[in-house]
């Protein structure tokens, strides 16, 4: 028996858009609410979000019965916490602030056992594997891996050539928020240097053999991302939406 088939990683080898919700609120319950709703994907934040190991476990227990698919954001692209989190179960995982080919190529050995990889091997004790369950997981996992690597800074931007040259790598993310500091405009992604940027980058992202990938709250944006070739899209944040529902609804009746 083989490992379970990533159809979110199926999706965007066949080139079919995929429309996802960041998950920030670090709770299970908030997932389960997030996982009713329809969306394709759902991004799980251990970067931004107070979440850990145990909390995003319960998180894709929960999106797993879903018709939604999971993915998980590292805090950052080390090989032992890669490990961990694959082996808990994430078959698909984004890492910040990728910059070079050479980090690139480490994370796609962290993703692989041996001879491809570097990931160690304990497979009978991980969930990933239904425990031991799953026959033939060692020599299937890592085609049911999807490895996506965010390029949000300048240095990114220059070596995207490299980094799309790298086999095993199967999207590039592009984190306008990020990007724009690094450009010299904190806290303004919208402004036109960084809107080009983010569009020439989707543009060659979508021209290679990796999925193109972003996170805006823009509708507008986000259908022009779109129609430039991204095929990951995360067109909200539950934290955002939670945030703004509950200041409109204190606003009608204290103003």
């Amino acid at each position: 028996m083989p490992a379970p088939k990533n159809q979110f990683k199926a999706a965007l080898k066949a080139g079919n858009i995929q429309i996802g919700c960041w998950l920030g609120l670090a709770d299970s319950y908030c997932a389960e609410i997030a996982a009713s709703a329809g969306f394709d994907w759902l991004l799980v934040d251990g970067e931004h979000a107070p979440n850990d190991l145990r909390s995003i476990l319960t998180q894709l227990q929960i999106i797993e019965k879903s018709p939604s698919n999971a993915a998980v954001r590292l805090p950052i692209g080390e090989t032992w916490m890669i490990k961990q989190f694959l082996d808990a179960g994430a078959q698909t995982i984004l890492i910040p602030m990728v910059e070079s080919a050479a980090q690139a190529k480490e994370l796609v050995k962290a993703c692989h056992y041996p001879p491809m990889g570097v990931r160690g091997v304990g497979s009978s004790l991980a969930r990933a594997s239904n425990f031991g369950d799953i026959a033939d997981y060692l020599t299937t996992a890592g085609d049911e891996i999807c490895l996506l690597v965010q390029v949000e800074s300048q240095a990114g931007l220059d070596a995207l050539d490299e980094i799309l040259a790298v086999d095993g790598i199967d999207g590039v993310f592009i984190g306008p928020a990020d990007l724009a500091a690094d450009m010299g405009y904190l806290g303004k992604p919208k402004e036109p240097k960084v809107i080009k940027a983010i569009e020439d980058a989707i543009v060659k992202i979508a021209a290679s053999d990796k999925a193109a990938g972003i996170l805006t709250l823009d509708e507008t944006f986000a259908r022009r991302c779109m129609d430039l070739g991204a095929t990951f899209v995360a067109v909200g944040i539950d934290v955002t939406a939670y945030a703004n529902a509950m200041r409109s609804l204190a606003a009608t009746y204290k103003t």
